[in-house]
């Protein structure tokens, strides 16, 4: 380890590099993928910076204390999956567990294995979670209310000219409706309808 931070010395490059590597995926996977569907910039900070900070602990403790150190290094990194906050959903959970996860395996140096391999791991994390993010958007639903006031399809002969009628209404595409409550005084019906939700990357910045 002498003169580990001379940048002619192989080691400290070959740590460089793979952390160049690391900050791009790094990027496709938080900053295009995640921020795309979630647009949760408060959390952007907070996975770059477990990133950075998971990728150099790694590649050091890979480097002074070898097997055992690098068994207890990770057992400490991972016990940040603990962390909760009352807006930290699973779905965060899961992408900061992936960031950790990318880190860790961009740290190492393992003989034998080509770079290629490498690249084409973290890409295909990443391309994995793009297409369960498409899937998840493109199959979310969206339950709400509405007053109904042509009781005559309510009957359950006419539940398909009753999904017609409300699709017209509110333009959507519907799933599902249930009858919550019926006032034959007033002739009206409570109706909760469910149907394709809109995907994130048309909603507005929260």
């Amino acid at each position: 380890m002498n003169n580990f931070f001379d940048l002619t010395n192989q080691i400290f490059l070959g740590i460089m590099g793979r952390f160049g590597i690391n900050l791009i995926f790094l990027f496709f996977l938080i900053r295009v993928v995640y921020f795309r569907y979630e647009r949760k910039e408060k959390f952007l900070f907070t996975l770059f910076l477990m990133g950075i900070i998971t990728f150099f602990i790694s590649a050091m403790l890979s480097r002074v204390f070898i097997e055992i150190g690098m068994a207890f290094g990770l057992f400490a990194i991972f016990g940040i999956l603990r962390f909760r906050t009352r807006n930290f959903s699973v779905k965060d959970m899961a992408y900061t567990f992936t960031t950790i996860g990318i880190s860790v395996i961009n740290s190492l140096k393992i003989l034998k294995f080509p770079l290629l391999g490498v690249l084409i791991i973290n890409a295909l994390v990443i391309v994995s979670a793009l297409i369960l993010e498409e899937y998840v958007s493109r199959n979310r639903s969206e339950s709400f209310s509405i007053s109904y006031e042509n009781l005559e399809f309510l009957r359950p002969e006419k539940k398909q000219k009753l999904i017609k009628d409300i699709e017209s209404i509110t333009g959507r595409e519907i799933i599902r409706v249930k009858i919550r409550r019926v006032d034959y005084k007033k002739k009206t019906a409570l109706l909760e309808i469910s149907c394709k939700g809109v995907p994130n990357t048309l909603h507005q910045k929260k």
